[in-house]
Protein backbone atom coordinates (compact mmCIF):
# COMPACT_ATOMS: atom_id res chain seq x y z
CA UNK A 1 0.00 0.00 0.00
CA UNK A 2 1.28 3.87 -0.98
CA UNK A 3 1.57 6.14 1.61
CA UNK A 4 -1.28 8.03 -0.03
CA UNK A 5 -3.49 4.69 0.00
CA UNK A 6 -2.78 4.32 3.51
CA UNK A 7 -3.60 7.83 4.69
CA UNK A 8 -6.62 7.54 2.86
CA UNK A 9 -7.67 4.24 4.83
CA UNK A 10 -6.72 6.36 7.93
CA UNK A 11 -8.95 9.17 6.92
CA UNK A 12 -11.91 6.43 6.34
CA UNK A 13 -11.55 5.05 9.37
CA UNK A 14 -11.48 7.39 11.57
CA UNK A 15 -14.92 8.87 10.07
CA UNK A 16 -14.97 12.26 10.93
CA UNK A 17 -11.95 13.58 9.23
CA UNK A 18 -12.38 11.44 6.20
CA UNK A 19 -16.34 12.36 6.24
CA UNK A 20 -15.42 16.34 6.23
CA UNK A 21 -14.99 18.82 4.46
CA UNK A 22 -11.30 18.60 5.10
CA UNK A 23 -11.44 14.72 4.04
CA UNK A 24 -12.39 15.79 0.94
CA UNK A 25 -10.15 18.66 0.33
CA UNK A 26 -7.02 16.09 1.04
CA UNK A 27 -8.21 13.66 -1.07
CA UNK A 28 -8.93 16.06 -3.90
CA UNK A 29 -5.18 16.77 -4.17
CA UNK A 30 -4.34 13.64 -5.53
CA UNK A 31 -7.28 13.73 -8.33
CA UNK A 32 -6.57 14.55 -11.91
CA UNK A 33 -7.84 17.99 -13.13
CA UNK A 34 -9.04 16.69 -16.11
CA UNK A 35 -11.45 14.10 -14.91
CA UNK A 36 -13.89 13.81 -15.68
CA UNK A 37 -12.87 15.25 -18.62
CA UNK A 38 -14.85 18.78 -20.21
CA UNK A 39 -17.52 17.50 -22.22
CA UNK A 40 -17.32 14.05 -20.85
CA UNK A 41 -21.64 13.58 -21.33
CA UNK A 42 -21.47 15.77 -24.42
CA UNK A 43 -24.73 13.93 -25.92
CA UNK A 44 -26.17 11.54 -22.99
CA UNK A 45 -28.94 11.89 -21.18
CA UNK A 46 -29.26 11.60 -16.93
CA UNK A 47 -31.83 11.65 -14.24
CA UNK A 48 -31.38 12.78 -11.26
CA UNK A 49 -33.96 12.44 -8.58
CA UNK A 50 -34.46 14.58 -5.51
CA UNK A 51 -32.75 17.52 -7.78
CA UNK A 52 -34.61 20.59 -6.62
CA UNK A 53 -32.06 21.10 -3.67
CA UNK A 54 -29.06 19.97 -1.77
CA UNK A 55 -26.77 17.13 -3.51
CA UNK A 56 -29.34 16.69 -5.68
CA UNK A 57 -29.07 20.45 -7.27
CA UNK A 58 -25.46 19.83 -7.38
CA UNK A 59 -25.52 16.62 -9.21
CA UNK A 60 -27.22 17.91 -11.78
CA UNK A 61 -25.39 21.08 -12.02
CA UNK A 62 -22.34 18.97 -12.20
CA UNK A 63 -23.60 16.86 -14.62
CA UNK A 64 -24.75 19.66 -16.85
CA UNK A 65 -21.80 21.18 -16.83
CA UNK A 66 -19.92 18.28 -18.55
CA UNK A 67 -22.69 18.58 -21.51
CA UNK A 68 -25.62 15.91 -19.79
CA UNK A 69 -29.11 16.87 -20.48
CA UNK A 70 -30.86 16.82 -17.22
CA UNK A 71 -33.86 15.20 -16.25
CA UNK A 72 -34.09 17.03 -12.33
CA UNK A 73 -36.72 14.38 -11.14
CA UNK A 74 -38.64 16.15 -8.17
CA UNK A 75 -42.30 15.59 -6.40
CA UNK A 76 -43.14 19.21 -6.15
CA UNK A 77 -42.72 20.81 -9.64
CA UNK A 78 -42.37 24.30 -8.40
CA UNK A 79 -39.38 23.64 -6.40
CA UNK A 80 -38.33 21.88 -9.49
CA UNK A 81 -38.33 24.86 -11.34
CA UNK A 82 -36.98 27.02 -8.74
CA UNK A 83 -34.04 24.75 -8.75
CA UNK A 84 -33.68 24.62 -12.70
CA UNK A 85 -32.97 28.60 -12.41
CA UNK A 86 -31.07 28.20 -9.78
CA UNK A 87 -28.54 26.28 -11.72
CA UNK A 88 -29.30 28.18 -15.06
CA UNK A 89 -28.04 31.28 -13.26
CA UNK A 90 -25.06 29.59 -13.11
CA UNK A 91 -24.88 27.45 -16.02
CA UNK A 92 -26.52 29.71 -18.44
CA UNK A 93 -26.49 26.95 -21.08
CA UNK A 94 -27.65 23.91 -19.57
CA UNK A 95 -29.83 21.30 -20.46
CA UNK A 96 -32.22 21.08 -17.98
CA UNK A 97 -36.14 19.78 -18.13
CA UNK A 98 -37.92 19.63 -14.71
CA UNK A 99 -39.48 15.80 -14.68
CA UNK A 100 -42.53 15.53 -11.61
CA UNK A 101 -42.11 12.24 -10.25
CA UNK A 102 -42.87 10.63 -6.18
CA UNK A 103 -40.57 7.78 -6.09
CA UNK A 104 -41.41 6.83 -2.54
CA UNK A 105 -45.18 6.36 -4.68
CA UNK A 106 -44.96 3.35 -6.80
CA UNK A 107 -47.98 3.85 -8.88
CA UNK A 108 -46.33 7.06 -9.80
CA UNK A 109 -43.04 5.73 -10.44
CA UNK A 110 -44.83 3.49 -13.28
CA UNK A 111 -46.61 5.71 -14.98
CA UNK A 112 -43.79 7.78 -14.68
CA UNK A 113 -41.69 5.32 -16.14
CA UNK A 114 -43.96 4.16 -18.96
CA UNK A 115 -44.32 8.52 -19.68
CA UNK A 116 -40.14 8.72 -19.66
CA UNK A 117 -40.03 5.59 -21.87
CA UNK A 118 -42.41 7.08 -24.93
CA UNK A 119 -40.06 10.39 -24.67
CA UNK A 120 -36.90 9.33 -24.08
CA UNK A 121 -35.67 5.64 -26.30
CA UNK A 122 -32.10 5.92 -24.37
CA UNK A 123 -31.16 7.19 -21.09
CA UNK A 124 -27.36 6.84 -20.47
CA UNK A 125 -27.73 7.62 -16.47
CA UNK A 126 -29.85 7.46 -13.89
CA UNK A 127 -28.97 8.79 -9.83
CA UNK A 128 -31.07 8.04 -7.30
CA UNK A 129 -30.59 10.62 -4.80
CA UNK A 130 -34.43 11.54 -3.31
CA UNK A 131 -34.36 11.04 0.49
CA UNK A 132 -36.20 11.08 3.44
CA UNK A 133 -35.84 10.90 7.12
CA UNK A 134 -39.53 10.76 8.64
CA UNK A 135 -39.42 11.11 12.39
CA UNK A 136 -42.75 8.75 12.87
CA UNK A 137 -42.64 5.29 11.22
CA UNK A 138 -44.74 6.54 7.91
CA UNK A 139 -45.74 4.85 5.30
CA UNK A 140 -46.06 5.68 1.62
CA UNK A 141 -48.91 4.99 -0.51
CA UNK A 142 -48.71 1.40 -1.22
CA UNK A 143 -48.22 0.65 2.28
CA UNK A 144 -44.81 0.51 2.63
CA UNK A 145 -42.63 2.03 5.35
CA UNK A 146 -41.52 5.74 3.62
CA UNK A 147 -37.49 5.21 4.07
CA UNK A 148 -37.46 2.07 2.71
CA UNK A 149 -40.08 3.14 -0.49
CA UNK A 150 -37.58 6.21 -1.16
CA UNK A 151 -34.70 4.84 -1.08
CA UNK A 152 -34.77 1.12 -2.17
CA UNK A 153 -38.30 0.24 -3.22
CA UNK A 154 -39.02 3.40 -5.91
CA UNK A 155 -35.35 3.13 -7.07
CA UNK A 156 -34.92 -0.24 -7.85
CA UNK A 157 -38.44 -0.14 -9.53
CA UNK A 158 -37.87 2.95 -11.26
CA UNK A 159 -34.82 1.39 -13.00
CA UNK A 160 -36.43 -1.78 -13.86
CA UNK A 161 -39.01 -0.01 -16.00
CA UNK A 162 -36.47 2.05 -17.57
CA UNK A 163 -34.01 -1.20 -18.69
CA UNK A 164 -35.02 -0.58 -22.19
CA UNK A 165 -34.15 3.24 -22.42
CA UNK A 166 -30.78 2.32 -20.24
CA UNK A 167 -29.58 -0.83 -22.52
CA UNK A 168 -30.20 1.82 -25.45
CA UNK A 169 -26.72 3.60 -24.18
CA UNK A 170 -23.60 2.54 -24.97
CA UNK A 171 -22.55 3.17 -21.16
CA UNK A 172 -25.39 3.02 -19.12
CA UNK A 173 -24.13 3.78 -15.34
CA UNK A 174 -26.69 3.86 -11.93
CA UNK A 175 -26.12 5.54 -9.02
CA UNK A 176 -27.26 5.04 -5.72
CA UNK A 177 -26.83 7.95 -3.16
CA UNK A 178 -26.48 5.86 0.28
CA UNK A 179 -25.12 7.30 3.73
CA UNK A 180 -22.27 6.58 5.99
CA UNK A 181 -24.62 5.88 8.34
CA UNK A 182 -25.39 2.43 6.98
CA UNK A 183 -22.20 1.20 8.50
CA UNK A 184 -23.93 1.27 12.08
CA UNK A 185 -26.99 -0.58 11.02
CA UNK A 186 -27.25 -4.59 10.35
CA UNK A 187 -28.98 -5.82 7.55
CA UNK A 188 -32.48 -6.11 8.90
CA UNK A 189 -33.44 -9.28 7.43
CA UNK A 190 -36.63 -9.92 9.44
CA UNK A 191 -38.01 -6.78 9.49
CA UNK A 192 -37.30 -4.51 5.95
CA UNK A 193 -40.31 -2.45 6.83
CA UNK A 194 -39.37 -1.74 10.20
CA UNK A 195 -42.34 -2.92 12.22
CA UNK A 196 -40.63 -4.31 15.37
CA UNK A 197 -39.41 -2.33 18.41
CA UNK A 198 -39.06 1.70 18.87
CA UNK A 199 -39.03 3.54 15.59
CA UNK A 200 -36.36 6.07 15.22
CA UNK A 201 -36.22 8.47 12.37
CA UNK A 202 -31.88 8.01 12.01
CA UNK A 203 -31.88 4.30 12.18
CA UNK A 204 -35.08 3.87 10.16
CA UNK A 205 -32.89 5.55 7.31
CA UNK A 206 -29.45 4.25 8.14
CA UNK A 207 -31.40 0.93 7.89
CA UNK A 208 -32.51 1.48 4.65
CA UNK A 209 -29.39 2.52 3.36
CA UNK A 210 -27.71 -0.48 4.91
CA UNK A 211 -30.39 -2.47 2.51
CA UNK A 212 -29.46 -0.24 -0.46
CA UNK A 213 -26.10 -1.47 -0.68
CA UNK A 214 -25.96 -4.61 0.28
CA UNK A 215 -28.41 -4.78 -2.66
CA UNK A 216 -25.83 -2.80 -5.05
CA UNK A 217 -23.62 -6.63 -5.61
CA UNK A 218 -27.21 -8.52 -6.63
CA UNK A 219 -28.37 -5.24 -8.84
CA UNK A 220 -25.06 -5.32 -10.72
CA UNK A 221 -25.57 -8.69 -11.90
CA UNK A 222 -29.43 -8.44 -12.38
CA UNK A 223 -28.72 -5.39 -15.01
CA UNK A 224 -25.86 -6.75 -16.32
CA UNK A 225 -27.57 -8.16 -19.29
CA UNK A 226 -28.33 -4.90 -20.11
CA UNK A 227 -25.24 -3.51 -20.08
CA UNK A 228 -26.18 -1.62 -16.51
CA UNK A 229 -22.91 -0.38 -14.18
CA UNK A 230 -24.00 0.02 -10.64
CA UNK A 231 -22.63 1.72 -8.14
CA UNK A 232 -23.51 2.93 -4.43
CA UNK A 233 -21.67 5.85 -2.84
CA UNK A 234 -22.12 8.08 -0.17
CA UNK A 235 -21.51 11.91 0.16
CA UNK A 236 -19.53 12.28 3.47
CA UNK A 237 -21.22 14.69 5.65
CA UNK A 238 -23.08 17.49 4.17
CA UNK A 239 -24.44 21.45 4.74
CA UNK A 240 -27.80 20.69 3.23
CA UNK A 241 -31.60 21.41 3.82
CA UNK A 242 -32.19 18.16 4.13
CA UNK A 243 -29.33 17.66 6.98
CA UNK A 244 -30.86 21.15 8.76
CA UNK A 245 -34.72 19.81 8.44
CA UNK A 246 -34.14 15.83 9.84
CA UNK A 247 -30.96 16.53 12.26
CA UNK A 248 -30.36 19.76 13.26
CA UNK A 249 -28.55 19.17 16.35
CA UNK A 250 -25.96 17.24 14.29
CA UNK A 251 -25.59 19.67 11.89
CA UNK A 252 -25.16 22.75 14.60
CA UNK A 253 -22.28 20.31 16.52
CA UNK A 254 -20.59 19.47 13.42
CA UNK A 255 -21.38 23.06 10.94
CA UNK A 256 -17.34 23.45 10.92
CA UNK A 257 -16.50 20.37 9.76
CA UNK A 258 -19.74 19.67 6.98
CA UNK A 259 -18.94 19.68 3.49
CA UNK A 260 -20.53 21.34 0.39
CA UNK A 261 -23.39 20.27 -1.64
CA UNK A 262 -20.84 20.29 -4.53
CA UNK A 263 -18.24 18.29 -2.55
CA UNK A 264 -20.96 16.14 -1.25
CA UNK A 265 -21.97 15.13 -5.16
CA UNK A 266 -18.56 14.90 -6.21
CA UNK A 267 -18.52 11.21 -6.30
CA UNK A 268 -21.57 10.83 -8.21
CA UNK A 269 -21.39 13.16 -10.94
CA UNK A 270 -16.88 11.14 -11.45
CA UNK A 271 -18.96 7.48 -11.11
CA UNK A 272 -21.45 8.88 -14.04
CA UNK A 273 -18.79 10.30 -15.90
CA UNK A 274 -15.26 8.89 -15.50
CA UNK A 275 -13.64 6.60 -18.40
CA UNK A 276 -12.80 3.84 -17.99
CA UNK A 277 -16.31 3.09 -16.93
CA UNK A 278 -16.02 2.16 -13.03
CA UNK A 279 -16.22 -1.70 -11.95
CA UNK A 280 -19.67 -2.61 -10.83
CA UNK A 281 -21.51 -3.51 -7.86
CA UNK A 282 -19.36 -1.50 -5.48
CA UNK A 283 -19.65 1.08 -2.43
CA UNK A 284 -17.87 4.55 -3.42
CA UNK A 285 -16.40 7.74 -1.05
CA UNK A 286 -14.57 10.17 -1.94
CA UNK A 287 -13.78 8.00 -5.71
CA UNK A 288 -12.67 5.11 -4.13
CA UNK A 289 -14.26 1.81 -3.31
CA UNK A 290 -15.20 1.43 0.16
CA UNK A 291 -15.62 -1.65 2.69
CA UNK A 292 -19.04 -2.35 3.54
CA UNK A 293 -18.30 -3.13 6.70
CA UNK A 294 -16.70 -1.64 9.83
CA UNK A 295 -18.33 -3.38 12.26
CA UNK A 296 -18.65 -7.35 13.16
CA UNK A 297 -22.22 -7.46 14.16
CA UNK A 298 -23.14 -5.71 10.64
CA UNK A 299 -21.95 -8.67 8.74
CA UNK A 300 -24.68 -11.12 7.01
CA UNK A 301 -24.79 -14.39 5.01
CA UNK A 302 -25.96 -14.50 1.67
CA UNK A 303 -29.04 -16.44 2.79
CA UNK A 304 -30.20 -13.12 4.69
CA UNK A 305 -28.85 -10.97 1.55
CA UNK A 306 -31.33 -13.14 -0.41
CA UNK A 307 -34.47 -12.73 2.34
CA UNK A 308 -34.17 -8.80 1.95
CA UNK A 309 -33.80 -9.61 -1.64
CA UNK A 310 -36.90 -11.47 -1.73
CA UNK A 311 -39.39 -9.07 0.55
CA UNK A 312 -38.15 -5.88 -1.91
CA UNK A 313 -38.88 -7.92 -4.64
CA UNK A 314 -42.23 -8.53 -4.01
CA UNK A 315 -42.63 -5.23 -2.31
CA UNK A 316 -41.88 -3.62 -5.40
CA UNK A 317 -44.21 -6.03 -7.68
CA UNK A 318 -40.93 -7.36 -9.47
CA UNK A 319 -40.32 -10.75 -10.51
CA UNK A 320 -37.65 -12.54 -8.25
Amino acid sequence: MTAAAAFDAVLDRTVAPGYSRFGFAARRRCWPDDDPAPGALLGRTALVTGANSGIGKAIAAGLAELGATVLMTVRDRERGEAARRDVLAQLPDADLVVEQCDVADLAAVRRFADSLIDRHVRLDLAIHNAGVLPAQRTEGPDGHELSLTTHVLGPILLTELLLPALAASPDPRVVLMSSGGMYAQPLPDGDVEYRSGEYRGAAAYARSKRIQVALTPLLAQRWASSGVTVAAMHPGWADTPGLADALPGFRRLTRPLLRTAEQAADTAVWLSATAPTPPSGLFWHDRRPRPTHYRPGTRYDDAALHRVWRQCAVAAGLAR
